[in-house]
């Protein structure tokens, strides 16, 4: 397995993770329900350690991906911006929910507040998780980026080329 494909693997739980956790806090909310608050804090704090090891295998896969045919720099260079930014946010949401998880334990009067902030904190961690898996999708998914055609588009083109050629 090398670094690309280890980071693959990883990649995808701090985005999934985060959204899940999301979800789940604000029905635990919703529901006044502590298990399922305390479920979004853990999915959360895992969340951050695969977000970890996503960033350090971040480079490695880099290096192989720059030399692919059709993967640019600007592309790789988006990516890892928003996926640093993404990583503060995400380890922010694990750091508020490791507090919120003691707090919630120890019965604090303030574990309502640090629940509150860690679905502020966890809403800017997903519109995040959101830029950093489109813009790292794009890497090697041409079909998502923002100047694709569709086939009937790509056939008009071509065909267009070809007349132009004929001139």
């Amino acid at each position: 397995m090398n670094d690309a494909h280890l980071h693959l693997v990883v990649n995808h739980f701090p985005i999934i993770g985060t959204i899940f956790g999301l979800g789940i806090l604000i029905a635990g909310l919703i529901f006044k329900n502590q298990t399922l608050k305390n479920t979004a804090f853990v999915l959360f704090i895992i969340a951050a350690a695969f977000g970890f090891a996503s960033m350090n295998t971040g480079e490695g896969a880099e290096e192989i991906a720059e030399k692919l045919p059709g993967v640019t720099d600007q592309l790789i260079e988006t990516h890892e911006e928003l996926a640093e930014t993404f990583s503060l946010f995400l380890y922010a949401t694990g750091l508020m929910s490791l507090i919120s998880l003691f707090l919630a334990y120890k019965k604090s009067a303030i574990a309502k507040f640090t629940t509150l902030a860690t679905v502020g904190v966890a809403i800017v961690a997903v519109f995040f998780a959101q830029q950093t898996g489109t813009s790292g999708g794009e890497i090697r998914h041409t079909e998502i980026r923002a100047n694709a055609t569709t086939p009937s588009e790509g056939a008009i083109n071509k065909e267009n080329d070809l007349n132009a050629d004929d001139h």
